[in-house]
Order: structure tokens, then C-alpha cells, then sequence
């Protein structure tokens, strides 16, 4: 670290470099806050969509015995996916994705040839696959936020604990050795003028 000027115009220097950084503090501390709001939303939202998904998944099992009829190859078609849609959002000031919708492959089968069981099978895995999906998303989205609210509580505890207090400690530094510099300066203009007046007193005698 390098060593403070006792100067006044160091001293300026780093009564603004505080008030930059009291100014500064609270922004920090309402980012943390919502990040931290954020990343328990996004914890929630999870557990929520991991029951829903687990929901589903004991929904297929009914179609377990199914599974090895010839028109399996039928259901995996069908449920192929072929994108996630997602947007992104600003939260807190970091660009998030947002689950939109799961686009699967087309049925290309024939509704007059194959079972009844095949097209509820279809819905089932469909929606349980689209769950997963946004599973992912959420999860994703908790990590980024995660990630922005560790550096943000880096950087507020760097503020609240090291460049805060250094810089209240330089300028009370600054300030006793300039206020030392000013006594002694007043103690030696009072020893001069002592001087000065003994030696007026003994000219006259």
C-alpha cells in the first residue's frame, strides 16, 4: 500500500475519496439485498418446479409396461426436442434467462394406427421434459445471481472494512501531523517574537 502524503492537499484528496465512497456504500448494500432477495426466489422457485417434476414422473410410470410396445419408436419421435425457448432479463443488474416454452419434433405418426395410450404417453413426457427444461433455466438463472451477489458482498465488505476505515485512518493521520506542524509552528513564531522583544528590551538599556 502506498504511503500517505501528510500534505493538505492529500488531505482534500482523501476526504473526497470518502465522501465518493460513503455515497457509494448504500448502492452496494441495496444491490446485495436484492440479489440475496433474488437468489432465495430462485431457490424456491426450484423446489417448487423439482416437486412439480417429480409429480409428472410418477404420472409415466403408468406407461412403464407400455414402453416396450413396438411403437415406442413413435413416442421417442414425438417428444424430441428441438429447442428451449428462453429470454433475457435484467435483474439487479445482471442479464438472466427466462423459461419460455419447449418446442418438441412433430408427431409424425398416425392417430388411426397406433394405440390411445400412445398420444397421453406423448403428453405426459412432453410435459414432464418441458419441466426439465425449465429446471435447467432456473438453475442457471440461481447460479449467475449467486455468482453477482458473492462479488457484490466481496466488494461491500471491502468498502465496510478495508477502504472505509484506511481512509478514515489516513485523514485522522493527516490531520494530527498537520495539526503537530501548526503547534510547532506557533511555539517557534512565540519563541521568535520572545527573542525579538528581548532583544528590542536590551537595545533600549
Amino acid at each position: 500500500m502506498a504511503q500517505v502524503k501528510l500534505t493538505k492537499n492529500e488531505l482534500r484528496d482523501q476526504q473526497l475519496k470518502l465522501s465518493q465512497l460513503e455515497r457509494y456504500l448504500p448502492t452496494l448494500q441495496l444491490k446485495k439485498a436484492l440479489l440475496q432477495t433474488e437468489v432465495n426466489n430462485a431457490e424456491a422457485e426450484l423446489e417448487g418446479l423439482q416437486k412439480i417434476a417429480e409429480e409428472k414422473k410418477q404420472a409415466i410410470k403408468s406407461f412403464s409396461k407400455l414402453l416396450s410396445h413396438n411403437h415406442l419408436s413413435d413416442l421417442v419421435e414425438a417428444i424430441e426436442i428441438l429447442e428451449v425457448k428462453t429470454h433475457f432479463e435484467n435483474i439487479a443488474g445482471v442479464e438472466i434467462p427466462l423459461y419460455e416454452d419447449t418446442v418438441f419434433q412433430e408427431a409424425g405418426y398416425s392417430l388411426f394406427d397406433t394405440p390411445l395410450w400412445l398420444d397421453s404417453a406423448v403428453v405426459r413426457f412432453r410435459e414432464l421434459f418441458s419441466k426439465l427444461k425449465e429446471i435447467q433455466t432456473v438453475q442457471i438463472k440461481k447460479e449467475q445471481l449467486a455468482k453477482e451477489l458473492r462479488d457484490v458482498s466481496i466488494r461491500v465488505n471491502l468498502f465496510e472494512k478495508r477502504l472505509i476505515p484506511g481512509c478514515k485512518q489516513d485523514i485522522k493521520k493527516i490531520k494530527v501531523f498537520l495539526g503537530d506542524q501548526q503547534l510547532s509552528a506557533i511555539a517557534q513564531a512565540k519563541v521568535a517574537k520572545t527573542k525579538i522583544d528581548l532583544r528590542k528590551k536590551e537595545a533600549i538599556a
